[in-house]
């Protein structure tokens, strides 16, 4: 029973696996400045890709200022899909009353901007 628990637990949950790797020892200030957060324009660059590569997502139709279902044609839920592809992307999980909201690339860009875990 305890393995059967323990499987359970385990494939809901990432484990970093160490290989014989060299150890990392940096590690991320948690500090409020905003040196440590992600620059706006690489924050741009990689939200549009990650919508670029949405496979119902024309790429030429992705810019900037572009609304996932008004410009794109997309429904809700392939906006949860993005939104879920970029928490991916940004190592960072968005709660579902923030995640609702998120339905253009300026409301994703912001929020991944202004959120201090992003990375």
């Amino acid at each position: 029973m305890a393995l059967a628990l323990r499987s359970s637990i385990l494939c809901h949950i990432r484990v970093p696996i160490s290989l014989n790797l060299p150890r990392l020892t940096a590690v991320r200030s948690m500090s409020s400045s905003h040196d440590d957060h992600l620059d706006k324009k690489e924050v741009v660059d990689r939200v549009l890709e990650v919508i670029k590569s949405f496979p119902k997502v024309d790429p030429s139709k992705v810019t900037p200022d572009v609304h996932f279902q008004k410009d794109l044609g997309l429904d809700s839920l392939d906006s949860v899909e993005i939104v879920m592809a970029l928490e991916e992307e940004f190592k960072l999980e968005i709660p579902d009353k923030e995640a609702d909201k998120i339905d253009s690339c300026p409301l994703a860009i912001e929020y991944i901007h202004n959120h201090p875990m992003s990375s």
